[in-house]
C-alpha cells in the first residue's frame, strides 16, 4: 500500500514539473507587451459602450436589426447540421471495424481525418470565392466541417454497441444494409440525435465567427460595428448572442437528458 502511494506521488510529481516546464517555455516563446496610454483609452471606449447597448439595434426588427441576424444565424447552424449529419452517416458506417473490413474502414477514416484537418475559416474562405459571401457559403462550410466531427463521433458510437446482436445477424446470413438497418440504428437512436444537439449547438458558435469572414450570420455585422467603433452595436449583438446561447443550450440539454434517461 505504501508503495503504491509513493508510486502514485511520484507520477503527480512528474505530472506538475512537466506542467511548469511547458509554462515555463511558453512564456519565454510569447512576447508580451505592456499597454499603451491609446490602448487603455481605446479599452475604457469598449467596455463603455458594450455595458451601454444601443436598445434600438437591439429590438429592430428589419432585416438589419439583431432579431433577424440571430434567426439567420440559426437557420445557417440548422441547415449546416442537417447536411453534415446526413453526408457523415454513411461514412461513420464505413468507418466502422464491426461493420466493415478493416482495408475499407482504415480508408474512411483517412478520409475523415483529411476532412476535420482543414479549419472551418479555410472552408469558409474557400466556398465565399464559390457562391459569393452570405448565408450560403456558411451553410456548406458548417456541413464540411460536420461532416469530419459527427462521423468521427458516430464510428465511435457504433463500434461501442452490442455485438451479439450484429454477430447474431451475420450468421443468420444478414446483408450489410439490414445488420445496419435492424441491428445498429434501434440500439444507436438515442445516442445519435444528442450527438447532433451537440453539433448543434457548436454549429451556433462557429455561425458566429464564420461571419467574420462574410458566410452569413451575425459575425458581419459585428465585425462591421467594430472596425468603426461603434461598441453600442457591439454590445446590442452580444447580448443578442448570450440569450441565444443560454436558450438554445437550455432547451438542448432538456432533450438530450430525455433521449438518454427518458427524463
Amino acid at each position: 500500500m505504501l508503495e503504491q502511494e509513493k508510486s502514485n506521488k511520484k507520477y503527480y510529481i512528474m505530472i506538475a514539473v512537466a506542467v511548469v516546464a511547458a509554462l515555463i517555455w511558453s512564456m519565454s516563446v510569447i512576447e508580451v507587451k505592456p499597454l499603451s496610454k491609446e490602448g487603455i483609452v481605446i479599452a475604457k471606449n469598449i467596455f463603455r459602450g458594450i455595458f451601454h447597448p444601443s436598445m434600438d439595434f437591439l429590438f429592430n426588427f428589419t432585416r438589419q436589426g439583431v432579431p433577424f441576424l440571430l434567426l439567420e444565424t440559426i437557420a445557417i447552424a440548422v441547415l449546416g447540421t442537417l447536411f453534415g449529419s446526413i453526408l457523415a452517416l454513411p461514412l461513420a458506417f464505413l468507418s466502422a471495424t464491426n461493420i466493415v473490413p478493416r482495408p475499407i474502414a482504415v480508408v474512411m477514416r483517412f478520409i475523415n481525418m483529411a476532412i476535420r484537418t482543414v479549419p472551418p475559416f479555410v472552408y469558409g474562405l474557400m466556398f465565399i470565392r464559390v457562391t459569393g459571401p452570405g448565408a450560403s457559403a456558411g451553410v456548406l462550410t458548417l456541413a464540411v466541417v460536420s461532416i469530419g466531427m459527427i462521423a468521427k463521433m458516430f464510428t465511435e458510437t457504433i463500434e461501442d454497441l452490442d455485438q451479439g446482436i450484429i454477430e447474431s445477424m451475420e450468421a443468420s446470413g444478414a446483408s450489410l444494409f439490414q445488420k445496419i438497418r435492424f441491428g445498429v440504428i434501434p440500439q444507436l437512436k438515442a445516442d445519435f440525435l444528442s450527438l447532433l444537439l451537440y453539433r448543434f449547438d457548436m454549429n451556433l458558435r462557429d455561425a458566429t465567427i464564420l461571419g467574420l469572414v462574410g458566410a452569413g450570420g451575425i459575425g458581419a455585422p459585428l465585425i462591421f460595428a467594430m472596425n468603426s467603433y461603434r461598441w453600442n452595436q457591439v454590445g446590442a449583438i452580444l447580448i443578442g448572442l448570450f440569450l441565444l446561447i443560454f436558450v438554445v443550450e437550455a432547451i438542448s440539454s432538456r432533450i438530450r437528458r430525455y433521449l438518454l434517461h427518458g427524463k
